[in-house]
């Protein structure tokens, strides 16, 4: 089913492979199987032609769907989970069109509180986050990517890889103690 002009998708049933699959492959999709599948997804594809024009493109696009997050949640999102969601897309994005050739594919994938960030590109080589350096003008995406995602892998895809990153979507102080001076309010 899909919702909104920007073409999200909200997977009705999760993807069934064809048959005759290796066992190896066959444990790896029961595995997915598994794991529920997200709320509201959507895609979409920058060129390397637009550099500084995609990183802008793909933190608007970004909010936009995550404004669409409250029709399959029940709450909408903090305002600081959505900026450092589009931190992260703007990071990631960024290195696609700067360190690859063609175009990069950002993939959006909402789960219940998580927000999973994949981009795509044509590149098989793994991009290498740099040791902190704070005299380094520069070249810190991936260490803040690290930084704020709760985890973030790069797979092998037919045409290239996929950069993972997964944003927790709870806000960052909400299984905290309420502070109190100790009288009453």
């Amino acid at each position: 089913m899909k919702w909104g002009k920007a073409g999200y998708e909200v997977p009705s049933a999760p993807a069934h492979p064809d048959e005759g699959s290796t066992s190896a492959m066959s444990d790896a999709i029961t595995a997915e199987r598994a794991a529920p599948g997200p709320l509201l997804s959507a895609n979409a594809v920058y060129d390397s032609a637009s550099d500084g024009g995609a990183s802008a493109a793909a933190r608007a696009f970004t909010a936009d769907f995550l404004a669409a997050a409250p029709s399959v949640r029940r709450e909408p999102l903090a305002d600081e989970r959505v900026e450092l969601a589009q931190l992260v897309v703007s990071e990631l994005v960024t290195n696609a069109v700067r360190h690859t050739v063609g175009p990069c594919r950002l993939l959006l994938e909402l789960r219940r509180d998580t927000l999973d960030i994949s981009v795509f590109d044509r590149a098989a080589a793994a991009p290498v986050p740099r040791g902190h350096d704070p005299r380094r003008i520069g070249q810190h995406g991936l260490e803040i990517v690290v930084a704020v995602c709760a985890s973030l892998s790069v797979e092998p895809d037919p045409e290239g890889k996929r950069v993972r990153a997964r944003l927790t979507l709870l806000p960052e102080y909400a299984d905290a103690e309420p502070l109190t001076d100790g009288r009453p309010h």
